[in-house]
């Protein structure tokens, strides 16, 4: 007897000190569970999304800024600028896109460097320069209407405005925005990114010191994009589609063949090919349609014919690829152009063995061609950061750069 009422003495100290656990748990979640069914945090509160919620970018080494630039006709223009931290005063280098500034620098990441989708862009940060991406008139982010390679103001554009006055204006903003820069400005791009550089070249601004125009769209009948030498390149429609058919390039394009040959064999013509997509409905694609012939339209927004007229007063770099299969013509019909006009000697030339864009990337082939170096590394390091450094940096040695630099494939 006596142990069993030591046992069930020892069950009721048992009971009564998980009752006391009980009530002292029930003690301390009773302020959780109140926060669940006030309203003020937990489950069914509203959802477990926060109104806003700000990065932590204490320990990162640059500052990301979207800022939207005013024009001189009140539209803005938006813009992402990557500041590396610690650099002092720095130059600035625009590129003035149609393809989108958010895609272009890649948001959270600690490094600069890793904030940039294009190695060349992350080579201009690592050597102490402020790099804005702008999204062009009526793309993107930006406001405004979109036109494809906007002519300059006058007969083939009504309005007042134009590339050239639109870096005019976003260079005049940045140098007196940005705290951090030196008051120097570059601009420079690929492709379309070139042929905008180019046009900062016809009114610059007192601030810009340097342009590199790289595979630029100089005249797109001749040679470059739309049409070589008179032929209409087909694979161009693809590109026209997807680029105006709706600002953010976000509806695609699509095929009714299995491939490219089986469609353009079904339709037989561009035109009716473009029907089939419903690509009458984009205007600059009925442009291309009424000017199948180098006329006045084409003639007129020929940038080497433009800047045939304009005395060089900027240091330009201008970068062309030996198998550039989109725009091989555009780099070296400028420099040609202004030869005569330059007599202080500032354009210069340099040819690699790239394919479209390719001096941007990290490559040490083309296709099968093996080259045994990185050839776009090596121009970047050895051409193109003395020759900005020069020109944007107070106090940067001078850099000597004869008029043409060219790749000597199978030798070099």
């Amino acid at each position: 007897m006596m142990g069993r009422g030591r046992i069930r003495e020892a069950g009721r100290g048992t009971a009564g000190a998980m009752l006391g656990a009980v009530m002292v748990w029930a003690a301390l979640i009773g302020p959780v569970l109140a926060q669940a069914t006030d309203g003020s945090g937990g489950a069914g509160s509203g959802g477990d999304i926060p109104k806003r919620f700000q990065v932590a970018t204490g320990n990162w080494d640059y500052d990301r800024r979207d800022v939207m630039i005013p024009m001189r006709d009140g539209v803005k223009l938006h813009a992402v600028m990557v500041v590396p931290h610690g650099g002092g005063r720095m130059p600035i280098l625009l590129c003035r896109t149609p393809y989108s500034a958010k895609d272009a620098t890649k948001g959270a990441w600690p490094h600069a460097a890793d904030a940039l989708s294009l190695p060349l862009d992350r080579d201009l940060v690592r050597h102490g320069y402020i790099v804005v991406y702008e999204d062009v008139r009526g793309k993107y982010g930006s406001e405004g209407e979109y036109m494809v390679n906007r002519p300059l103001s006058g007969l083939l554009n009504p309005t007042k405005v134009d590339h050239s006055t639109d870096a005019w204006d976003t260079i005049d903003w940045l140098v007196r925005n940005v705290k951090e820069a030196n008051g120097r400005v570059g601009t420079y791009g690929i492709s379309y990114d070139g042929f905008t550089t180019l046009m900062s070249l016809v009114h610059p601004h007192p601030a810009l010191r340097a342009a590199v125009p790289m595979n630029p769209m100089v005249d797109t009948w001749i040679g470059d994009d739309w049409f070589h030498e008179g032929a209409f390149r087909q694979e161009m429609m693809e590109y026209v589609y997807s680029q105006t058919a709706a600002r953010k390039s976000d509806i695609d394009w699509w095929t009714p063949g299995h491939d490219d040959w089986t469609a353009y064999m079904r339709y037989g013509t561009a035109g009716a090919y473009g029907r089939a997509v419903g690509m009458e409905q984009l205007p600059f694609w009925r442009r291309l349609e009424q000017h199948p012939a180098y006329d006045a339209f084409w003639q007129g927004q020929a940038v080497d014919k433009i800047l045939a007229e304009v005395t060089p007063t900027v240091p330009t770099l201008l970068v062309d690829g030996q198998w550039d299969q989109e725009d091989s013509y555009g780099a070296v019909a400028v420099w040609e152009a202004q030869a005569k006009r330059d007599p202080q000697h500032l354009d210069h030339l340099v040819i690699g063995p790239w394919f479209h864009g390719q001096e941007g990337e990290d490559e040490t082939s083309l296709g099968p061609l093996q080259f045994g170096m990185n050839t776009e590394a090596w121009f970047r390091s050895h051409l193109l950061i003395p020759f900005l450094d020069a020109n944007l940096k107070e106090g940067a040695p001078p850099f000597v750069l004869p008029p043409v630099v060219a790749f000597q494939t199978g030798t070099d």
